[in-house]
Order: C-alpha cells, then structure tokens, then sequence
C-alpha cells in the first residue's frame, strides 16, 4: 500500500499544515504551477515527489520536472499533467496523450483551483484535481487531496481544506 499526498497550484508558497497532513504518506504528487525552486526543493527535501510544471513555472521549474507524468504505482498506472481539462472536455495536449498512450487509472491535473474528482466511464479512468493550496488564484478555500493505493485499488480519499485563501 502506498500513501499519496496530492496538490496543485502552490504558486510559490507552502502552507506549512501540508507537512503535517503529509507527514504519513509515502510519495506527494504536485499538479503543476508550483511557482518557484523553493516550494519543489522544500516538497523533495521532505519527501519523495513527483511533480509537472504548469503555465506560471520558469525555465528552472520546467527544466526539473516534465509536462506529463506516466508511471505505475502498486498496479496503477497514473497520468499526470498541470492543464487537463476535464471529463468529456479534454485540454489538447492532454487529449492528444490520453489517445497516443491510452488512458490510465488515474488521470491527475490541476490549473483550474477548483477541487474535482470522479469517474470517466469513457476512458474507465478516475479523474481528479486537487484544487489549489497556494494565495494566487479565485479559490476560496486552499484544498489539497491525500488517498491510498493498493494493488488495483484507490481508496480512502480525503479532501482537506487548508482554510481562506485570504
């Protein structure tokens, strides 16, 4: 069994309560617009992260991660990118990849600050979008998203709120 922690959008600033909400999970995932070397080094110095640049990351950010990640966690393959859209209405470069490659698993994204998850019966893929945990952004709450994989399975999916993005 693997624990994630998921967010997204931090643009450039860490709340420091994700640490303590991530303290037991095995990986964090970050869904692009982290917004500076700071936030990604501080994730990596904490624990093993996977992350995607999004459309506010400079050339450092972008040269350190990648626009899509595909990898297979326990027997899950996952998908991850920073601009995805959303069921039944892809981004192109996300549509272009779920085509190319085939759908995963799970499909992750972030960009519109709005937390979201459920199930693409087209693609037989779970979709999900932490929302945003940064200041930046429409949001009202910064949300960030911690689940387990095991084998085959998704499970025990929270969604926390950080509190008013104020």
């Amino acid at each position: 069994m693997k624990r994630i922690g998921l967010l997204s959008d931090t643009h450039g600033y860490l709340d420091p309560k994700i640490k303590s909400y991530f303290s037991e999970v095995d990986e964090i995932w970050h869904a692009g617009d982290i917004g500076s070397m700071e936030v990604l080094d501080e994730l990596v110095a904490f624990k093993p992260t996977k992350a995607v640049w999004g459309n506010i990351d400079n050339h450092e950010i972008r040269r350190e991660t990648k626009e899509f990640q595909r990898f297979k966690i326990e027997d899950v393959e996952v998908l991850i990118t920073h601009i995805g859209g959303r069921p039944g209405k892809y981004a192109k470069p996300a549509y272009e990849e779920l085509t190319k490659n085939g759908a995963p698993k799970l499909f992750i994204c972030g960009h519109s600050h709005i937390t979201l998850v459920q199930m693409d019966k087209r693609y037989n893929m779970l979709w999900m979008n932490p929302g945003a945990c940064g200041f930046k952004g429409f949001h009202s709450v910064k949300t960030i998203l911690r689940f387990s994989i095991s084998g085959n399975r998704i499970h025990d999916l929270e969604v926390i709120e950080l509190g008013k993005r104020v």
